[in-house]
């Protein structure tokens, strides 16, 4: 009995010697991360919105007299310049009304010329009294009236040729900022005819056509409040003088992130929409490549002056229950010399973000110019433990001037 409690104990003490010598690993290597060092470049702090382009001219080309429309001479879509001849209204009701006006102009001239002769005899005759007062006073009365007919005769031819005049439609002036020069007149683009020859035109009341100018070009879009209340602190503290002064980029919908156009702050509106919070501003554009007007832009919109920030990859950034953090690349030398790459966690309260650009991030607080961030790997890599860094450039390096780094550590 006691040689059989003895057996089982050796063999007891046997399998939990081998248990635990079977449990014994060896250590593994580190796990391998992409590092890339933080930038530090110049950038403008900005927002983000979206708009709509517009015509600064958006002109709705009517007829200034009624009548039936005779031509039309232009292409749809076309480009126009200043004067131009658009429409032609069948002239020949109003050639008949100027030469009516024409004659009449004829006889109260002659008649004019009449009274004026009764006049003059009538004066001589008063200084040698052989008129009457009362007969003078009537002869001086009709020269009155006859000037006056004349008056509105002439203000009647001249109105009569107006119109005739006017049977033309013409394309008005385009006011686009520069002065009118008769040798580069300024150009607008019309849009398709809306009325057909032999259709009856009322005066300024039916629309033939419209016409836009496409240089320079307004970008209208809205701000909302939390910005707006940040532009009027910024001009409080005389960080920037006037909303005017602001500059912006945008880009259209294919444009896939490059913002290539570039405008001016021209206009805001006085007062805020209170059915949406929002401010509406305009700005304005050099249209060289030919925009056209109505087109969805994304557009940023620069706040303040401009101010050196560190940079690191978006990817390097991970989420912990709603909070932000990343890890950085630490030194470290064991008892044997060797050195070691350890992750250093950076979250909380120990680190502040700022705006996203072109798929960097920029760090107001707790990253420096030159440490090496981890942005590939992050799934493997824990607070403190050691790791094997591999530097490679993260995607999306942002699209600023003068971005300086430091080399980051070889594996």
């Amino acid at each position: 009995m006691h040689i059989s409690r003895l057996g089982f104990l050796i063999l007891s003490i046997g399998v939990v010697g081998c248990t635990t010598r079977g449990a014994e690993k060896p250590p593994g290597k580190p796990p391998e991360v992409l590092v890339t060092a933080a930038v530090s470049a110049p950038i403008t702090d900005f927002e983000a919105f979206t708009g709509r382009t517009e015509a600064k001219n958006t002109i709705e080309v009517k007829a200034r007299v009624t009548g039936y429309l005779d031509k039309v001479l232009f292409k749809d879509g076309a480009t126009v310049k200043e004067g131009d001849v658009l429409f032609e209204i069948d002239p020949r009701p109003y050639e008949i009304e100027l030469r009516r006006a024409d004659a009449n102009l004829i006889k109260g001239e002659a008649k004019a010329k009449r009274a004026e002769a009764d006049f003059r005899r009538a004066e001589m005759a008063k200084q040698s009294k052989s008129i009457s007062p009362e007969k003078f006073d009537e002869i001086s009365g009709d020269r009155n009236l006859a000037k006056a007919d004349l008056d509105v005769i002439r203000a009647d031819v001249a109105r009569a040729r107006l119109n005739l005049l006017y049977t033309k439609v013409i394309v008005p002036t385009l006011d686009n900022g520069k002065p009118a020069d008769p040798k580069q007149p300024r150009l607008g683009q019309v849009s398709r005819r809306m009325k057909d020859p032999g259709n009856l035109i009322k005066a300024d009341e039916t629309m033939l056509t419209t016409i836009v100018t496409h240089d320079p070009m307004y970008v209208y879009f809205d701000v909302d409040e939390r910005t707006v209340l940040r532009l009027r602190a910024l001009i409080a503290q005389k960080k920037i003088k006037s909303v005017n002064e602001m500059t912006f980029d945008f880009e259209l919908a294919n444009d896939e992130g490059t913002y290539p156009h570039a405008g001016q702050i021209s206009f805001e509106d006085n007062r805020l929409d209170a059915g949406t919070g929002t401010l509406q501003l305009r700005g304005e554009f050099k249209n060289t490549k030919g925009l056209a007007p109505g087109l969805f832009v994304r557009l940023r919109l620069y706040i303040g002056a401009p101010r050196t920030a560190v940079l690191v990859p978006e990817r390097a950034l991970g989420t912990d229950q709603g909070q932000k953090f990343l890890y950085l690349v630490k030194k470290e030398t064991d008892k044997e010399g060797k050195v070691m790459h350890k992750a250093e966690y950076r979250g909380g309260a120990d680190l502040e973000l700022g705006a996203l650009r072109d798929g960097w991030r920029v760090v107001e607080k707790g990253v420096n110019a030159g440490d090496i961030v981890i942005w590939s790997g992050l799934q493997r890599v824990r607070k403190d433990a050691t790791i094997s860094p591999k530097d490679q450039a993260a995607p999306g390096r942002p699209a600023v001037k003068d971005a300086k780094s430091v080399e980051a550590p070889k594996g």
